[in-house]
């Protein structure tokens, strides 16, 4: 893990919150649970002047982000020799419905993340990071699974970012215009909750079925927030 050496990132142009800045935070406890909360995260880029975004599953260890993919993927061919990118990360906890179209909103939690991302070629950081990616999501889980072969490692890029910059952002409140003089107009107004919410497990139909669920994928129990799971099987990664 890396050492935190302050308790926030650093506050600079390209990070500082401009638009509703008092809803923004920059310590590493703040991002990082945002960070960890999710399954998915959005990486910008720029090839050759032109944007592109891209969908993709991460990790994190301390201040080291890491992310992976096809060999073939543009991305990280285009990241293979070190390239600045903006990972962000964003949850829906919420619709609020006001009286007036302006003063609709929206519960989120969001993090944007900055640096310089770059290929491990690292063996022994590039096995780790392979590994983390199945025990940072079920706990111990890696070490009961078939070995990575050759072909696969060859095949699967692992890319790694150090947080350079780092800024969260959050609503969590009610209806804005509760204090207005549109509180009085005869509209239905409150918050419509929103949460990703695990179903039932669906066992492989040619597995053995005497063949228990392991403790690393049972925090994933029918009717639980994905958000919440995984800030717990962040903890328990954290702690091996």
């Amino acid at each position: 893990m890396s050492d935190n050496r302050t308790a926030t990132y650093p506050v600079t142009p390209r990070s500082k919150v401009k638009r509703m800045y008092e809803r923004g935070a920059y310590d590493r406890a703040a991002v990082h649970a945002v960070l960890d909360a999710a399954f998915l995260c959005h990486i910008a880029y720029v090839i050759d002047g032109q944007p592109f975004c891209t969908p993709t599953i991460h990790w994190r260890e301390g201040d080291r982000l890491y992310w992976h993919g096809s060999s073939a993927s543009r991305m990280l061919k285009h990241e293979k020799k070190g390239v600045q990118v903006c990972l962000t990360v964003s949850h829906l906890d919420g619709l609020v419905l006001a009286r007036s179209g302006f003063n609709h909103s929206a519960n989120y939690r969001s993090a944007m993340c900055f640096g310089t991302a770059a290929i491990v070629d690292d063996p022994q950081e590039k096995a780790r990071a392979l590994e983390a990616i199945t025990n940072r999501f079920w706990p111990g889980r890696a070490e009961t699974l078939r070995p990575i072969d050759g072909q696969e490692l060859k095949a699967t890029t692992v890319i790694g970012m150090t947080i350079e910059e780092a800024a969260m952002k959050a609503r969590d409140k009610g209806v804005g215009d509760d204090d207005l003089d549109d509180a009085a107009l005869p509209v239905w107004a409150g918050v419509i909750p929103v949460s990703t919410v695990i179903g039932a497990l669906k066992p492989s139909p040619v597995m053995d079925p005497s063949i228990a669920v392991p403790e690393g994928v049972a925090h994933y129990r029918e009717g639980r927030r994905l958000d919440e799971v995984l800030l717990e099987t962040q903890a328990l990664y954290e702690k091996r």
